[in-house]
């Protein structure tokens, strides 16, 4: 492994690189570089064309090189906790990739590429903890997709494309100003307030303890009426999420979506 070099960083070579490459258990090439002080994305890692998973995380890395798509081995990346403000286009070449980790740099909207849509053997893509307030519209190509961390943004309203991501399993958005729609006496308005406890899951991921609570609670508003639950109970219409619930809310698969505020959220056993 690479020594650190402190504050200058530490300074990745192509035989330190082949030597830090280990295998995992299901077979696959794996070079971490994670936590090194690296502000430079090495671009000799480029030549590396057996490596399958790449980890550069916890580092200090500002820009990735324009051709990182020529990295089409790559199975797995993972970029959290950087300081990247865009993604080059070129990404969109890494049609193999089924995790991409994103989370916790400074990209914003514009700085991430249409060609994210490319990537359509994406299961898992990680873009929390960023200065985000919408997702480029391709990504709704990714039919595959079924884990969505969009936590600790900047989004008013969730991308539309996630009601038809139909292998979508769970969709992280906490902590977002997330608006909603609220009726008075003349008509429907748009509120926004920070979501603190919004997180999409497929009903299948519940134990049939949380998911037998769930569906009670969700009776009782529907039989009590929109709002019958006094102080303890207020609920907010969402879009439809096919598949998904909402474990500390009254969620039903194919119906609409609602949120509960509570003294206390339920948390699957």
């Amino acid at each position: 492994m690479p020594k650190r070099k402190g504050v200058k960083g530490t300074k990745v070579t192509l035989k330190s690189a082949k030597k830090a490459i280990r295998m995992t258990q299901d077979g696959r090439r794996r070079l971490t570089l994670s936590n090194m002080g690296i502000t430079i994305f090495p671009k000799c890692l480029l030549k590396l064309t057996n490596v399958d998973e790449l980890d550069l995380s916890r580092n200090l890395i500002q820009k990735l090189p324009d051709n990182i798509g020529n990295f089409s081995s790559l199975r797995w990346l993972d970029l959290h906790s950087n300081r990247l403000e865009s993604v080059p286009e070129s990404i969109g070449n890494l049609v193999g990739l089924t995790h991409l980790n994103l989370s916790n740099n400074c990209l914003t909207s514009a700085g991430l590429p249409f060609s994210l849509g490319f990537l359509t053997s994406l299961k898992s893509l990680n873009l929390g903890m960023n200065q985000l307030d919408s997702l480029p519209p391709t990504i709704a190509a990714l039919s595959g997709l079924q884990e969505l961390g969009l936590f600790d943004n900047l989004f008013i309203k969730l991308p539309e494309f996630v009601a038809v991501l139909c292998n979508l399993t769970k969709v992280n958005v906490k902590r977002n100003p997330l608006s909603y729609a609220q009726e008075d006496g003349e008509g429907m308005k748009e509120k926004s307030e920070p979501e603190e406890d919004v997180y999409l899951v497929h009903e299948s991921s519940l134990c049939k303890t949380c998911l037998k609570r769930c569906k009670q609670q969700r009776e009782r508003l529907t039989r009590g009426g929109r709002g019958g639950g006094g102080d303890m109970f207020e609920d907010k219409r969402m879009r439809t999420y096919p598949g998904l619930m909402v474990p500390n809310s009254v969620a039903k698969v194919n119906q609409d979506v609602w949120r509960i505020r509570k003294p206390g959220p339920i948390k699957c056993c």
